[in-house]
């Protein structure tokens, strides 16, 4: 009886702890949410839309750090602040490749578009 019941504690708490985890759990941008990162690429808005557009340094420097993990790099150019803010997924894949990133993920699948 007492091997039972510390089987069911167990358990119960593995259900709590994965419960918790899903609730509280990372996703493609860890803590940070798609939508809620997608506003500190603002300095992309132009270049994300007209692909002849410059890009200035300053969303160079925010499509590095977000890039730096491309699954959150892809959350967040196809979230739906992007989508709201006008944003051609299209058109922002290719802003890693015109801002010169080197490490930048060649050939990574966002959603329907590749990554130059």
């Amino acid at each position: 009886m007492a091997g039972s019941f510390k089987l069911v504690y167990l358990l119960a708490v593995l259900l709590v702890i994965a419960a918790w985890s899903e609730v509280n759990g990372a996703g493609e941008c860890g803590r940070a949410n798609p939508d809620m990162e997608a506003f500190k690429l603002a300095p992309c808005a132009s270049a994300a839309q007209d692909v002849n557009a410059s890009v200035s340094a300053s969303c160079c420097a925010q499509v590095k750090r977000i890039g730096k993990n491309p699954k959150c790099l892809c959350a967040v150019m196809l979230s739906n602040t992007a989508k709201s803010s006008g944003i051609k997924p299209e058109i922002a894949v290719t802003i890693p490749k015109r801002c010169n990133i080197v490490d930048r993920p060649v050939g990574y699948q966002c959603g329907a578009y590749t990554l130059p």
